[in-house]
């Protein structure tokens, strides 16, 4: 048997507590320098702008830049693949959504990124409905009286989205399969040729962003049928939830901040506690609640546990459904 000299003990005391040391530097010395906030999509859309609320107040309570770096293409891939790849220094978050993490796993088999093996979540920002509208025209005024219409004309009903794969396009597809329903899907190239449509009657329904869709609704010239989320909005307080008539359905779009996989510990929760104080504000709140938004703050191991639930969720619809990308 080898005796250590006391030095040699010493040493080995010294490294093995060398990383409990540390984290609190760690923590306490970041942010040194500007962060980059991927978005995987381009510049203007509504997820940029999410983004750019966030960003702006984190830097303002970490006293350094937040540089949105925007990477669109690829229904979030190349941006989401950039975030995976990043250095684990907390110098580099990804803003996310479901169609990152949740749905492209079961649209791409050859997906260059693993979720939740490549990433280390911080927090879910909000949870955002979706409105179901319906042209004038359609003798349904209630999900009730829609679900009796299209079990009366299998197959007669239209419903637009923004293209296979789309939020929209789910919302749908789940709708159809919990409530026994069969409707044809017209898939556009985007959500602003989509809603034309249906404001002139080419397509009968939609699941689509209040924010784009409600303005109609007060014209007159769409009917407000329920929205998405699993109960009513705050926003919305007069308009019912779908889970209301077909129990359990819950479809809606989140936004969520990630950062690469290994991560410090220390650097994960500093970013998690200043975006839930964000979160927290009068202001940002109200300013979601106009786009139907409800915002969350959930932990890291809260959003991780939820992304793999979504990922199972939209895993069962799109084999259901048959879905396949663009």
């Amino acid at each position: 048997m080898l005796l250590r000299s006391g030095g040699a003990r010493l040493a080995i005391a010294v490294s093995l507590l060398a990383p409990i040391c540390a984290a609190p530097v760690v923590a306490q010395n970041y942010p040194s320098k500007p962060i980059r906030f991927i978005v995987p999509f381009p510049p203007g859309g509504g997820t940029d702008t999410v983004a750019r609320v966030i960003s702006q107040r984190l830097a303002e309570r970490l006293g350094q830049q937040v540089v949105i770096d925007n990477r669109g293409g690829a229904n979030a891939i190349i941006g989401t693949e950039m975030g995976a790849k990043a250095a684990p220094d907390g110098y580099t978050l990804t803003f996310t959504l479901p169609a990152a993490v949740a749905v492209n796993p079961s649209l791409y088999p050859k997906l260059p990124y693993a979720p939740l093996r490549d990433f280390a979540p911080v927090t879910q920002l909000n949870t955002i409905a979706l409105l179901l509208v319906a042209h004038p025209g359609v003798q349904a005024n209630s999900i009730r009286e829609l679900i009796a219409l299209a079990t009366a004309k299998p197959g007669q009903l239209t419903f637009a989205s923004s293209g296979n794969g789309s939020a929209a396009h789910l919302a749908m597809e789940l709708f159809k399969l919990m409530a026994g329903v069969d409707m044809v899907h017209i898939p556009y190239k985007g959500g602003g040729p989509a809603l034309n449509d249906i404001v002139g009657g080419q397509v009968q329904l939609m699941s689509g962003p209040m924010i784009s869709a409600l303005p109609f609704v007060k014209a007159g010239r769409l009917k407000a049928l329920a929205v998405t989320t699993d109960k009513r909005i705050a926003g919305l307080p007069e308009v019912p939830a779908i889970a209301e008539t077909v129990r359990g359905y819950e479809s809606s779009i989140w936004h969520g901040v990630l950062a690469p996989a290994g991560t410090p510990r220390p650097i994960v929760m500093r970013l998690h506690d200043e975006i839930v104080k964000i979160l927290m504000v009068p202001e940002v709140k109200e300013r979601f609640a106009r786009e139907g938004a409800e915002t969350v703050g959930n932990t890291p191991e809260q959003f991780s546990a939820f992304i793999k639930s979504e990922t199972a969720k939209y895993a069962k619809l799109i084999k259901a459904a048959g879905i396949r990308a663009d």
